[in-house]
């Protein structure tokens, strides 16, 4: 008999992506709309992904696939 295998957390793995490397990313926060207010260097910064840190990424890894 097979031992149990852990479920993947869904509403983590619908935010965080996981590189071939190992780290996490993630979409940056207040992108989508209303951006008339922002700099447009603002704007352009977060169209880049953000990276998780080392301890939440090695607390996270065995939860998103």
């Amino acid at each position: 008999m097979a031992g149990s295998k852990q479920k993947t957390h869904k509403s983590s793995s619908k935010i965080l992506k996981k590189k071939k490397n190992g780290t996490l990313t993630y979409k940056l926060s207040n992108g989508n709309h209303k951006t008339a207010k922002d700099s447009s260097k603002q704007v352009r910064q977060r169209r880049n992904k953000g990276t998780l840190g080392k301890g939440q990424a090695s607390r996270l890894k065995s939860v998103v696939k």
